[in-house]
Formats: structure tokens, C-alpha cells, sequence
């Protein structure tokens, strides 16, 4: 039966309101109104969002009912709760079922009252988490301390009866990256079901000038990934270098076109674990807010990379360092707005920091880290010798700490604020071996830039004629200055594990934090599957 409304969902809908159309033409007999209002009230929490809603519009129905506008809402929400697991959303089939049970076993008044409570529950848990997620950042990782921008259950209804179809369209990110992941999504499904990449290759060090087996299936599986063009032969010759280079370059790897350990092991990695992939990367996409801002900064710590987005295109792209693979290190994710930057910062020092790090270090040799400053509540420079540090602990220490600017200043020369309550930021740094480094995650949880210069007058360049002499006038002096952006810039800090590039081109990173891995755990137990996946 399930199949039958499928291809044929307005004739059954039809069908099955047609059986109970005498009793929704009874609404000016004060009994069966009752009736459908204590069946909503009872199958909608009084405390709820629905309840309120239905309340305020004197239990009016937007489900059950004969007209043209009640029928599309009945026929669009079952189309689209038969179609969620193409948003990666948990799979509905057996809502939908239920839900088709109940209309056309509907006999009353009260039987309708049930079913416009129930239609707009699934309504409800579908539109949530497709305009908001699925699952709730925090609850997976403390490193998501994104916040989501939820619409109340009673926004979610007034929008449905007010625009109908044309609403539940409206729900998913209107975003390029978005659809185009959805498509690589179904790619996915069917890559998978027709047995993936083939067979994988032994985990070994190939490169230019080899030959033999190995050669010959690293070749066979970078055809059947797209990287190259089929050919016979079984030596590791120009084409199959280019192939190489170009699967490293996709996947965040060193493009040397050596076939190592780490390109082999990404590369041996199966479909199905991609299109997982994919489907955590919908879901971050729908914990981003709606409006990125025409100008925006997008740091993706998995990509180690930092770009300055205008107007949906790069104009900038340097590369990153991200906080260390460690529970008190590691970035988290959120979402607020650079107001200003600093040219000769100094640097203040974190209390974590002092205490973890350096107090051990003073209580050894007062004289340790002298190159930084301590100094007491008033701000005044503290005499060391004249300190027993070895009286303090991590919870009384009085002191403050703070690295004056300089080149060998821990934030470099340039720091570029979006006040938050991590205190986390985007800054230079005098390590800049770091960034030659394939896997950037060093820090102490800010994000260092390797053209921090180059950053700054890009930033500059809206409110200054010469940005970059400007930059350079400030940073003369020597001095500690605050330079306010006359424009503030939404920052975006994610971390995209899949991601679609400006050419279309599918990019897949290492989950170096393991969340993702954890954000697929909570999809997979609120419901989320792989759809028809054989293998």
C-alpha cells in the first residue's frame, strides 16, 4: 500500500478525506468542534510550541480539510518526509506509514483532531532538523560550542500555513555548498552499491620509476576515482605522477606524487566512509547561520586553512595552524564577528597557560621565561628575585603575565580580534616552520596565520587607499596599536572533513580531532543510515 502512495499521493489522500468530509463540513456544531479541539490538545503537550499555536489560532486546521491548500500541505509534507534521507536526515518510512494509517482510518471528528496533531509532530521534528541539524552540536563534542538558530514550532506552523509547499523548500540551506554536496551524496550511493573503488593497494612507498602489481592497482584505483585517464601501463610514469599529485591535492596531502604511507591510507579509504563523510558535512552546513555575511572569514581546521569569502567567491586563502590534538588545545567551532585588529601586539598571557606552564618553571628558577613580563593587579612589573614562587599554587597565584611586542612576540606582530568568551582569535607568529607541516595542529587553541601581513591588507584594503602602507606605518612605531575595522566581519571557525571547492571539485580532510567520527555516532542513533549501501 505503501508503494501505491508513492506514485499515486493525491488520489489516496483523496480517498481517504473523502471518507471523513461530513464530518469536517460539521465545524458550526459546537460538539464536534470540541471534539476535534480536545483530540489536538491532547495528542499536542500543553507546554509545547504546537499547542501555543493552535491556541492562538483557535484550533483552526492547516492539515485536515477538502480544500485545494489543505490537500497540497498533506501531499507535500508526505512527499518530503518519503525523501528526508536525500538531506542525510533520519529516515522516515515509518512515520510516513503511520501517518497514512491514520488518515485513512479517520471516522470522526475527534479521529481528524488526532491526525492534524500527528501531521504536524512529524511536521515539526522534520522542519527542526532540517533547517537547524539533526543533532545538537554540544551534546557530541565540548569543541562545538556553536549555537543554533532554531525557529519555535509555532514560527515553523505559521510559516507552513501561511506559504504552503513553497516553505518546506525554503528549509534547507539555500547555499551552493550545500546543494552540491547533496549531489555528491547520491554519487556516493551509487559508487558505493556498484562496489566502490576496487580493489585497495598495499600500503607501500611508490613512486616515479617503479613497476610491478602494486603499480598497477595504485593505477586501477586512481581511474576509478576520477584522477586520471585508463591505461595499460604497469610503470609509475608521468601520467600516473600527475594522478597521484592530483589525489593528494584533494585530499589536504603534500602533492609530491610519492605514493606513501599517508597517501595510501587515504586513498585505501572505502566509499562508504566518504559518503559518511558527506553526510556530517550536511548536517554542519545546517548548524551554520543562514546569513554568512557578503564579506566573511571561513577558517575550516580540518583544511588547516583560513579565506576571506566576498560575495560567495575566495579572495583570499592563507594557510593555518590550529590548536593541538589535546582535550584542553583543540578549537572549537563557533561563529561571531572580527571588530578590529592589533599591529605590535602584546601578548596576555592565558591564566591556563601561566599555571600549567610556567609557574612549574618559576618555582624551579625565578629567572625561567624571562622574557616575559609578571606583573601584579596594578599592572606594575614584579621584581623575581624578590618572589618565592614555591608558596603558589595553580589557585592562588596573584600574579599577571604579559610578553611585550617584538618580533619573537608569541602572536607575531599582527592579532585580529573577534571578542569571545573562548578567547579564541586569528594571529602571526614568529614559528613559521609550522606551516610547511602537513597536519597543522599546534597551538594552544587560536588559529596562527602563515600571510598574516598579506591578511591584514586585505582587510584594510575597504576602508584604506594604500592598505599595505598603512599596515606598515603602524607597525613602524613600534607601539601597540588598535586599528577598529570600519566594516566588522563575520569569522566562521568549522571544520569540514568533505567539502565541495570553487571548481566543483570534491575535497575530502582528516577527521584530526575525531569529531566528525563522533557527529556520525549521534546521526546514526538519531535514525540516519546509509541509504541501500551493499557493501
Amino acid at each position: 500500500m505503501f508503494s501505491v502512495f508513492r506514485t499515486s499521493t493525491s488520489i489516496l489522500l483523496t480517498a481517504c478525506f473523502t471518507a471523513t468530509a461530513s464530518f469536517a463540513n460539521t465545524a458550526s456544531d459546537p460538539a464536534p468542534n470540541t471534539a476535534f479541539q480536545m483530540a489536538v490538545a491532547e495528542h499536542t503537550p500543553q507546554t509545547s510550541n504546537i499547542a501555543e499555536f493552535y491556541r492562538t489560532n483557535g484550533f483552526s486546521p492547516i492539515w485536515v480539510g477538502e480544500t485545494v491548500e489543505h490537500a497540497s500541505r498533506r501531499t507535500a509534507l508526505i512527499n518530503a518526509l518519503s525523501k528526508a534521507r536525500m538531506h542525510g536526515l533520519p529516515q522516515a518510512d515509518a512515520t510516513v506509514a503511520a501517518l497514512i494509517e491514520k488518515m485513512e482510518q479517520a471516522r470522526s471528528v475527534r479521529d481528524l483532531g488526532a491526525v492534524e496533531a500527528e501531521l504536524s509532530r512529524a511536521f515539526i521534528e522534520y522542519a527542526d532538523a532540517l533547517y537547524s541539524g539533526t543533532v545538537e552540536p554540544g551534546r557530541v563534542d565540548d569543541g562545538l560550542v556553536r549555537t543554533l538558530k532554531r525557529r519555535s514550532a509555532a514560527e515553523h506552523l505559521a510559516g507552513l500555513a501561511d506559504q504552503g509547499a513553497q516553505y518546506l523548500e525554503q528549509l534547507p540551506p539555500q547555499t551552493r555548498q550545500y546543494r552540491a554536496l547533496m549531489k555528491q551524496k547520491l554519487l556516493l550511493e551509487d559508487l558505493v552499491n556498484q562496489g566502490g573503488w576496487g580493489a585497495t593497494v598495499p600500503v607501500s612507498k611508490l613512486e616515479f620509476g617503479d613497476t610491478g602489481p602494486n603499480v598497477v592497482k595504485l593505477r586501477n584505483r586512481l581511474v576509478m576515482m576520477g584522477y586520471m585517464k585508463p591505461s595499460a601501463s604497469p610503470s609509475f610514469d608521468d601520467a600516473l605522477l600527475a594522478g597521484v599529485q592530483s589525489f593528494q591535492t584533494a585530499h589536504g596531502l603534500e602533492p609530491d606524487g610519492v605514493a606513501g604511507k599517508g597517501t595510501i591510507t587515504e586513498l585505501n579509504r572505502p566509499a562508504s566512509d566518504r559518503l559518511k563523510a558527506v553526510h556530517v558535512a550536511l548536517e554542519r552546513e545546517r548548524w551554520l547561520p543562514r546569513e554568512r555575511g557578503t564579506r566573511h572569514i571561513l577558517v575550516n581546521q580540518a583544511d588547516f586553512s583560513a579565506k576571506i569569502v566576498d560575495d560567495g567567491q575566495v579572495t583570499f586563502e592563507t594557510r593555518a595552524v590550529i590548536g593541538k590534538n589535546t582535550h584542553d588545545r583543540r578549537s572549537p567551532e563557533f561563529s561571531d564577528v572580527m571588530e578590529h585588529m592589533v599591529i605590535n601586539p602584546s601578548w596576555y598571557v592565558p591564566r591556563s597557560i601561566i599555571t600549567k606552564e610556567y609557574l612549574p618553571k618559576l618555582q624551579s628558577n625565578p629567572n625561567a621565561v624571562g622574557h616575559i613580563e609578571i606583573t601584579d593587579r596594578s599592572g606594575r612589573q614584579v621584581n623575581r628575585g624578590a618572589v618565592d614562587f614555591t608558596q603558589f599554587t595553580a589557585r592562588n597565584f596573584p600574579f599577571a603575565m604579559r610578553q611585550p611586542p617584538s618580533k619573537s612576540n608569541a602572536l607575531g606582530l599582527v592579532k585580529f580580534m573577534f571578542p569571545n568568551k573562548h578567547n579564541i582569535y586569528l594571529h602571526d607568529t614568529p614559528q613559521k616552520s609550522l606551516f610547511a607541516r602537513e597536519v597543522r595542529a599546534f597551538s594552544h587553541g587560536c588559529i596562527r596565520l602563515a600571510q598574516p601581513f598579506e591578511f591584514a591588507y586585505a582587510l584594510l584594503a575597504k576602508q584604506e587607499e594604500d592598505p599595505k602602507a598603512f599596515f606598515h606605518r603602524v607597525l613602524k612605531t613600534g607601539k601597540e596599536t588598535k586599528v577598529e575595522l570600519d566594516q566588522h566581519v563575520p569569522v566562521h571557525l568549522i571544520y569540514r572533513t568533505a567539502y565541495i571547492g570553487p571548481k566543483g571539485q570534491v575535497q575530502y580532510r582528516r577527521d584530526v580531532y575525531n569529531r566528525d567520527a563522533k557527529i556520525w555516532d549521534a546521526l546514526q542513533k538519531a535514525g540516519v543510515a546509509l541509504q541501500d549501501v551493499q557493501g
